[in-house]
């Protein structure tokens, strides 16, 4: 997959509850914003990274798809967000604290936003194995808006430190 306008790529994660289900309950239901089927990757089980100590582990995942006519990167942000109230996310109250479902709008296409809500390409996206692990089965050539090297590239020269396990 290149980069293409018309292409949405959520990176999904929670570690509270039965997160694996959630994330896989997560993703059937972003088939619905989609006008074709989504790309998924498999599910990695991660370590916290930057989170408060004794955080669990994260079950992680990616999807991209061809967003809806009727989206737009922000309306989309949107319906990601109320997914993750649906889900049980309550406002943050410690940054990067554990929360049953997390999703995070990584890039539309070669679309840019920056404003003091919405970031677009996702900011730290290209320094996230967690992200980048699973976005490279479904993506490894794609180049992330502002970034010059690909999602396999970019995996390729990460220090290492964060641990991830396939788990499906």
């Amino acid at each position: 997959m290149r980069n293409a306008e018309w292409v949405a790529v959520i990176a999904l994660g929670g570690n509270l509850g039965d997160a694996r289900a959630t994330v896989h309950e997560a993703l059937e239901r972003l088939a619905a914003f989609s006008s074709r089927p989504l790309l998924r990757s498999s599910l990695w089980r991660s370590t916290p990274v930057d989170c408060p100590a004794g955080s669990p582990d994260f079950i992680n995942a990616v999807a991209a798809f061809t967003p809806l006519p009727h989206f737009t990167p922000e309306t989309l942000l949107a319906e990601l967000q109320a997914l993750e109230r649906e889900f049980g996310r309550r406002p943050k109250l410690v940054l990067n604290e554990a929360r049953p479902l997390d999703l995070d709008l990584i890039a539309w296409g070669s679309e840019v936003r920056n404003t003091p809500t919405f970031t677009l390409p996702h900011p730290r996206a290209h320094l996230r194995r967690f992200v980048l692990l699973p976005l490279s089965e479904v993506a490894p050539d794609l180049e992330l808006p502002g970034q010059t090297q690909t999602v396999a590239e970019l995996l390729a020269g990460l220090a290492p430190g964060e641990v991830l396990e396939r788990v499906q």
